[in-house]
């Protein structure tokens, strides 16, 4: 290999022996510690699918990170399984993270019926209806059940509406052939608030709620995934423990626990240590929760984005407490310097709340009796690191060391 500014990092040993995205959340192990129960009740409820019958439509609901798409991809690499080369069970997973319309929603079904690459259903332009039309006349061409997961389910409802759950799970008066289930996934117990009571009916025939894990838990499963990747004796007898004890701490969420193990192990390799120790997992949930903080500064609204360099700016600059007031007298003066629109201290309350609501800022409501009330605004994000990604943008930019002319008042 020829010389690179990569050869220095090029280790002769690692400690990650095989393929990395076994500590990840999106890899399906062959099996699924502490879900046995889970995976066994939905089996039992799409078994019937194999036998030419459609199963009932399942919700399913649990926090972030307790099993409920490993399941339900483990599930079905199974009906795949069973049902290879019979071709009766057909099984459909989409995220609505990633498509979140009913168009989408409808195009994406239809066209894996669809064998003939021009006759298949455009990303945009056609109505709805002939879409649905469409994937109803495909999906109806041969006898055959088709299970339908769709992950985020809460994210298309509040994003599109529940249309198109109302058409996949009425789809079955319209086929003479073919018989679809649908199966929802969700971290949003509330969601079910929103949808039509209809559709509400149809959709939650049968309803699972996962677990979060406990620390013993998250430990079996670091356990089982560290024996599949990592090189024996290559961490201390701590470190899983930890990682499973910190996540458990969050809602019992395995993603939290994989990702620290990941991390630590990929932190200790870089520094060229064979051992992975306490101390890596803690440099690797600093890393974590701080790419957490720079994907949300990152991404905020520009408005929003002035409303927080106001925050940073008088908290480097130590004037104590900074209220609402004085923070929409700061963010006029950052809008005068960018040539961005000012907007009302009504709307720019609102942004507040929703900063606050991020967790990238704390709001605290404060009364002065007949004087109303007002909020006392502090960041909950490291300042220094925080502001460096907000001059990335190249309209804050202008505001790299930037000095206040607006002096707030002192309370």
């Amino acid at each position: 290999m020829q010389d690179t500014i990569f050869h220095q990092y090029i280790k002769s040993q690692s400690i990650i022996k095989g393929d990395r995205d076994v500590l990840r959340s999106s890899y399906i192990p062959d099996v699924l510690p502490h879900r046995e129960e889970q995976i066994g009740e939905l089996a039992r409820i799409l078994v019937t699918a194999l036998e030419g019958n459609r199963p009932s439509n399942v919700l399913l609901f649990g926090k972030t990170g307790t099993g409920k798409t490993a399941c339900m991809k483990y599930i079905g690499k199974e009906i795949e399984r069973a049902d290879s080369g019979l071709n009766k069970v057909h099984f459909i997973y989409m995220n609505c993270e990633v498509v979140d319309t009913q168009y989408g929603i409808l195009q994406n079904i239809g066209n894996r019926f669809i064998e003939d690459f021009e006759a298949r259903i455009p990303f945009t332009g056609w109505s709805t209806e002939r879409v649905y039309n469409i994937l109803r006349e495909k999906i109806d061409e041969e006898k055959r059940v088709i299970v339908i997961a769709l992950d985020e389910v809460d994210q298309l409802v509040s994003k599109s509406g529940d249309d198109v759950l109302y058409h996949l799970c009425r789809i079955n008066d319209d086929l003479k052939n073919a018989k679809v289930s649908v199966i929802g996934i969700s971290n949003d117990l509330r969601f079910m608030e929103f949808l039509d009571p209809r559709v509400k009916s149809s959709l939650s025939e049968e309803k699972m709620v996962f677990p979060p894990y406990n620390a013993e838990q998250l430990k079996d499963i670091l356990d089982q995934r560290s024996k599949l990747v990592l090189e024996a004796g290559s961490l201390e007898p701590s470190v899983i423990p930890l990682c499973a004890a910190l996540a458990a701490q969050e809602h019992g969420d395995a993603r939290r626990a994989l990702d620290l193990l990941r991390v630590a192990a990929e932190i200790a390799e870089r520094n060229q240590v064979l051992v992975v120790t306490e101390s890596d997992v803690i440099r690797a949930k600093n890393k974590i929760e701080l790419d957490c903080i720079t994907e949300a500064v990152r991404t905020l609204p520009i408005q929003s984005k002035l409303v927080l360099m106001g925050v940073f700016l008088n908290t480097e600059r130590g004037d104590g407490k900074l209220t609402t007031g004085d923070l929409y007298e700061t963010y006029k003066e950052l809008c005068q310097c960018t040539s961005i629109a000012i907007l009302t201290q009504r709307r720019i309350t609102d942004l507040i709340s929703e900063l606050d609501m991020l967790g990238i800022i704390h709001a605290r409501v404060k009364s002065f009796g007949r004087g109303g009330r007002t909020k006392e605004i502090e960041p909950s994000v490291p300042v220094v690191e925080a502001r460096k990604i907000l001059e990335e943008d190249e309209i804050l930019s202008q505001l790299k060391n930037y000095k206040l002319r607006y002096q707030t008042t002192l309370m």
